[in-house]
């Protein structure tokens, strides 16, 4: 009987931990998509000529873009040693071996944000501001993202 509820007990943890891991995946890639909606759906869309210029559209991407990238380091403060079931990035496990290196990504694509606000006026201000956030951002995606797709 005891046996028994020992490995009750032991296959309960274990689920649990497994649970927790995903929920931690989960917020990391939530929080990434929530960045790529008005950076790539918004502002790279507009650049691509797939979206007519829309100054309030753009104003309110970058507020969005400037609220989340400052979640970053919070969000990913736990490895989830898992991704997301069907999610076509996830996280390199480079993160969390190279901690300080990956957080000090974070602040150049925070500065470019808060450069780029108030300055973007036209199409071609948004491009220039555009490519140099995208750069920011690639920064951190070319060693610290994998595609899993």
């Amino acid at each position: 009987m005891i046996r028994s509820v020992l490995v009750a007990a032991a296959i309960l943890l274990g689920v649990t931990a497994v649970s927790a891991q995903q929920d931690i995946a989960e917020q990391q890639d939530k929080l990434m998509k929530t960045l790529a909606r008005p950076m790539y759906g918004v502002l790279g869309r507009t650049v691509r000529g797939q979206s007519a210029y829309d100054q309030a559209a753009i104003d309110a991407a970058l507020v969005q873009l400037e609220e989340n990238v400052g979640k970053i380091a919070n969000v990913f403060a736990v490895n989830p040693k898992e991704d997301v079931f069907g999610a076509d990035y996830g996280s390199s496990q480079k993160i969390w071996q190279n901690k300080a290196d990956f957080e000090s990504k974070i602040p150049p694509v925070a500065k470019a944000i808060a450069d780029a606000k108030g300055k973007i006026k036209d199409a071609d201000s948004l491009k220039a501001a555009y490519t140099t956030i995208n750069d920011r951002c690639n920064d951190c995606h070319e060693t610290y993202r994998v595609k899993l797709k």
